[in-house]
């Protein structure tokens, strides 16, 4: 029987995880997901780290391990976290050969608080690529103003990034000639370019939530028909820029010496607002070489009740563009929402990172 997300995966959208655990793995949940949900990468953020490390479930042994060799907090996490997303990598190593490396993925972030941080940047990021050590991991960099110089580098040396954090249009072409840039570097540097693979998280809720509670403070009719639009709209303009950018020359050239474009990733999917169908930033998101990564609740809606169009965004550009044109006569800034959501985007994961080390703190001092 055809499933709502193997129709997903059909229409050409690659399912990926927005979660991962000790448990996950060990149990065999994560491998059952391959089969039964077309789920064919996981990413990760400390968010997820600091939810399923927290816990504790399955920790235990390697945080004795490390309370006994005296590893301070912020070393059992790199330990504990790359070990998740080796084993996971190794998991996923079946899909990474049967689709040529662009999925089979599992993405690991550099700390946020290096999200200002070039040269730190860089250097986390191959520390995590030499210590999970599997060919199928990427390197998650947020797309911050310091993050851009940091992608071309990483990208330079011949590893696969997970740009995240995006939420303008125009950062996101900054990101796309990050990645150029990059492989151009990668080219001259003799790396074998097919093998260094992208994707552009664009977020999506956020964005929704962020300008709805500014229409909502107009007040007036005409602002309330606009609630629930601009996420979509600024979605489906991000893949307009990613068809474009990459029918440049530029691009041309690069492609013809076996480089990857670098595919559109729709973040931030899971539904915040009651008003909406659970699966709307799914079904209303569909379009070749997308990637959905997805919390485990918004999958299995989709699992459960998605409708699945062949394509919801290439049809729509216009209406996308007439979205934000409204919203922008209504006296909200793109550019200010955008600036927003990145500036909070760096905060939260910061939190969650500093929640992440408290908690990892307790456990260590419990162990010993």
């Amino acid at each position: 029987m055809t499933t709502p997300l193997a129709q997903l995966s059909a229409n050409g959208v690659s399912i990926w995880l927005d979660d991962l655990s000790r448990t996950r793995i060990t149990s065999g949940g994560l491998k059952d997901l391959i089969s039964s949900r077309n789920v064919s990468g996981v990413t990760t953020n400390p968010t997820i780290f600091a939810g399923s490390i927290g816990k504790g479930e399955g920790y235990g042994e390697q945080v004795a391990e490390l309370a006994k060799q005296g590893a301070s907090a912020t070393e059992a996490i790199f330990e504990i976290t790359t070990r998740d997303v080796a084993d996971a990598c190794d998991i996923f190593r079946g899909v990474y050969d049967s689709t040529n490396g662009f999925d089979g993925r599992v993405s690991i972030e550099v700390e946020p608080g290096l999200a200002n941080d070039t040269a730190g940047t860089v250097t986390q990021a191959k520390e995590l690529y030499a210590k999970v050590n599997k060919e199928n991991v990427m390197i998650k960099i947020p797309a911050t103003k310091a993050g851009l110089s940091a992608i071309t580098e990483v990208i330079a040396a011949g590893i696969s990034v997970n740009v995240t954090l995006i939420f303008s249009l125009a950062r996101y072409r900054e990101v796309i000639a990050a990645y150029k840039a990059g492989i151009a570097l990668a080219k001259a540097g003799g790396h074998d370019l097919s093998k260094i693979h992208s994707v552009a998280s664009f977020f999506v809720s956020r964005v929704d939530t962020e300008i709805d509670k500014r229409l909502a403070a107009i007040g007036t009719a005409d602002a309330n028909t606009m609630k629930s639009k601009a996420a979509l709209a600024n979605a489906r303009l991000a893949y307009e820029v990613f068809e474009q950018e990459f029918a440049k020359d530029d691009w041309e050239a690069l492609a013809a010496s076996g480089a990857n474009v670098q595919r559109p990733l729709m973040a931030s999917t899971g539904v915040k607002d009651p008003n909406l169908l659970d699966t709307t930033y799914v079904v209303e998101l569909v379009a070749p070489q997308l990637v959905n990564t997805m919390p485990e609740k918004t999958m299995e809606a989709v699992f459960d009740h998605g409708v699945i169009p062949d394509d919801s965004i290439r049809t729509k550009y216009a209406e996308a563009k007439l979205v934000l044109h409204t919203i922008a006569a209504m006296g909200i800034s793109y550019d200010e929402v955008t600036e927003l959501l990145e500036t909070e985007g760096v905060e939260k994961f910061i939190v969650s990172w500093n929640e992440l080390v408290e908690s990892v703190n307790q456990a260590l001092e419990a162990a010993k």
